[in-house]
Formats: C-alpha cells, structure tokens, sequence
C-alpha cells in the first residue's frame, strides 16, 4: 500500500465575531481549503479560554490568519500553540493581537496593511477634490435657494488648480494619496521625520516642517500613526497657522488632532474639516460636529469596507500561498517597525 502524507500546513482562523462571514467569499474558503489543512468555518473568538474544537485547532496549528478582533496571543496563548511558525493578519494594524511574546518566539507576520491602505487615500483623494470645489458649501447653498447661484461671483477661491495640499506622514497611505494626487495640479508638501529630503524628492514632494506645512496648505491631511509623539500634533498653534477657509481632512487617529481646539475653529467657520474618525471615536450625541454646515463627518468608513474587504483577503491569501510553499513573506511586519507605524 501506498501512504500519503499531507505536507499543507494547518491553519487556524482567528479573529472578532462575525469578521469572517465579511472578510472571505466562497472563492476564498476554497482557496484555503487547497492551500492548508484548516476547517474554514471553525473561527476562534478567545484562544485564552478556548472551545474543545478550538484548542485542538491551536495545538496543531502553524499558521494563524487573523483579522479585526483577533485575540491577543499572550505567553500562555503560545504555549498552547507549539507549532505556531506564522501570523497571516488580513488587515492592517497588528499592534492589538501581536505580543512581544510572538517576537520572541521567532513567529513570522505578515499584515495586508498595503490592502487597507488603498481605500484610505481614495476617500482622502476624493476630500481633497471635494475641498477645492468646496462641495459641501455648494450644496448646501444650492439646497437652500433652490434656483442657479451666481457662481462666479463667489468662487475666486474654489479650485483645484496649483492649490497646496498638505500631507502629514508618509505612511502606507500617505505615501499611496502622493502616487494618486500625481495626475493633478497640486503643489504637494509633505511633514514626515524619518524621511530625508532625498527620499521626499524622490516622491516628488517637498519636505517642510509641520508648522510650514500648517501655514502654506489650503488642505491638510493626517496620515501619521498613533503614537505618544503625536499625540495632539495638530494642536491649537497648528490650527491657528492653518490659512481662513482651509480644511483639515482626518483619516489616521482622532487623537492626532486637538479636537476642543478644533471645534473652536469649526464653530467660528474659519476651518472646514473632513472627520473619519474622532476622539472619542463616537462623539457624544450633542457633539456640533454632526450638524456643523463646514464639517464632514462620516463614522470610519475610509478603511476597507464591503467588497474592499476581499482585497485584504487576496492578499493574506497569497501570504498563505508563499508560505505554504517554503517562502518568505512579500510583506513581513519588522517588530522595530511598530515603533513608528500604525
């Protein structure tokens, strides 16, 4: 007789309730049913105090792929995993799940953070088009006199044409927003400071300091992590150097941006603002920036959502593929890394 051996690796998808049902199509099941030794319908929630399915699962596991709202993997975790070589994550960030432990251990990981960063810089390339037009306004005035405005009367300062944007961090999407706002008439600035200004050259951006980036931008957006360093970068001096009538567009952390100080702004109508996310991430229900004419305010929803969703599992997928085939990753996370990315 002969005896195969199944050399595939196993997996074990590990991730928050509900995540799997969104992030993998069939297409993808399939794909992962060829390329590992995994059940794609068993997804641990908490490998802490795992099921009986669950624990079996982790103890022969050497791959996990996981998503938002994976569980920690925590010392005790690992030691529950002995076979545990990689961490295949189908979103971006790994700083929730991903130990000091996993490095310790030699544990390989990989993030689809290049997947998630796309839909980011779309919505903020739309924002930025959308604040030289001066969208929002228009509509509103359009909404309230129901009958054609006298447009060129008040447009000298709309437009697109050589207007100065203002990117803070050159980030996945920051750098993926320089690369999409190439086909446009925009003087593109650029605040980062573990960047030269060879490699800002290179982008086609001119390096300044944030303060000048404040001052010179009609459009300012966020794209720096969330660290102690910048925490509130954009305070009230920033704000207060931002030209009248300019917009600060944030997709990053709201803990970037001094949000009192930007709500004094707002309420005076001397900023526009475009808010993904804010702090807290859900404001209160009698916040202004609900109902604010020069805000707009949209509940985190630049980041991979719907089918943008299956973009990050393609790419996870393809980890999978290389590692399941004796190669390294194409994308890995470096621990030092974290020390100064998302």
């Amino acid at each position: 007789m002969h005896h195969t051996t199944d050399n595939r690796p196993a997996l074990l998808l590990a991730m928050g309730p509900g995540i799997a049902g969104h992030l993998l199509a069939d297409r993808h099941r399939t794909r992962l049913a060829a390329l590992t030794r995994t059940d794609p319908h068993l997804v641990a929630h908490d490998l802490a105090a795992p099921t009986a399915a669950v624990a079996k699962a982790l103890a022969d596991a050497e791959v996990l792929l996981t998503c938002w709202g994976a569980p920690p993997l925590t010392a005790d975790v690992l030691d529950a995993a002995p076979r545990l070589r990689a961490v295949v994550h189908a979103a971006g960030s790994v700083k929730h799940h991903i130990t000091d432990a996993c490095w310790e251990r030699g544990i390989a990981v990989t993030s689809a953070a290049a997947a998630n960063a796309l839909p980011v810089a779309e919505y903020t390339l739309a924002a930025i088009l959308f604040a030289g037009k001066e969208v929002l306004r228009s509509a509103q005035r359009y909404a309230e006199l129901r009958t054609a405005p006298a447009w060129l009367s008040r447009t000298e300062h709309t437009g697109n044409y050589r207007r100065t944007v203002g990117l803070v961090g050159a980030s996945r999407i920051g750098r993926r927003v320089i690369e999409l706002l190439r086909p446009f008439d925009f003087e593109v600035l650029l605040y980062d400071p573990y960047i030269d200004g060879t490699e800002a050259a290179s982008l086609g951006v001119e390096q300044v300091s944030l303060d000048a980036l404040c001052a010179r931008s009609s459009v300012v957006s966020v794209h720096a992590p969330q660290l102690p360093e910048t925490h509130h970068m954009i305070d009230a001096r920033r704000l207060a150097l931002m030209p009248t009538g300019a917009t600060l567009i944030n997709t990053a952390r709201g803990s970037l941006v001094d949000e009192p100080a930007l709500l004094a702004e707002l309420l005076s109508g001397r900023l526009h603002a475009v808010l993904d996310v804010t702090e807290p991430e859900l404001p209160p229900r009698e916040s202004p920036l609900y109902d604010l004419p020069n805000v707009l305010l949209t509940p985190h929803i630049a980041g991979s959502l719907g089918n943008e969703l299956y973009r990050m599992a393609d790419q996870a997928l393809d980890e999978v593929e290389r590692f399941a085939a004796g190669l390294p990753f194409a994308d890995p996370v470096h621990p030092a890394a974290l020390h100064h990315s998302a």
